[in-house]
């Protein structure tokens, strides 16, 4: 199975993309963390993003707050599909890093995810490995079905809670 790698600008987005190696080890997906920065460590994050399909890699997510460049910059130099999770910030909670992920020039894709949005991230990853995985894409048929009986079983509860408040 390909491995997901996770890029992350700085080890203050390691509790986002905590959520993403949670969900990749539900779905035993290989995966590899890296910090590396667009801007300080420009040539370290060109040479993971330019290596990445030879080290048996099939999808990137790239997680940054504020200017949020490390997507674009991973993206530029691979064409395996990257997913950019925008960071929450003090200053504008993340509106700046996901306009800046979101806003990919034409030929550079980045597919992006919700504001501190890892799981969903690793999710599409999923998704995304399970084209040419068919046992990932029982496991993801599986997951869905729980997902699903859960919120079945909390509309049951339900009105006895109401009751309760």
């Amino acid at each position: 199975m390909k491995k997901v790698g996770i890029v992350i600008g700085s080890d203050s987005d390691l509790p986002v993309v905590k959520k993403a190696a949670d969900v990749l080890e539900s779905l035993e997906i290989p995966y590899e963390l890296h910090i590396y920065s667009a801007h300080r460590t420009p040539d370290e994050a060109r040479d993971f993003a330019r290596g990445a399909r030879a080290e048996g890699f099939g999808v990137i997510i790239a997680a940054a707050g504020m200017a949020a460049h490390l997507a674009g910059a991973i993206a530029a130099n691979t064409t395996l599909p990257v997913i950019g999770i925008p960071c929450a910030s003090k200053h504008l909670n993340g509106i700046d890093a996901l306009l800046s992920t979101v806003q990919m020039p034409t030929g550079i894709p980045v597919a992006t995810v919700a504001i501190d949005g890892a799981a969903n991230a690793a999710l599409l990853s999923a998704r995304i490995l399970a084209a040419e995985d068919e046992a990932l894409a029982a496991k993801l048929e599986a997951k869905r079905e729980s997902d699903r009986a859960a919120v079945l079983k909390k509309d049951a509860e339900a009105m006895k809670k109401l009751k309760e408040i």
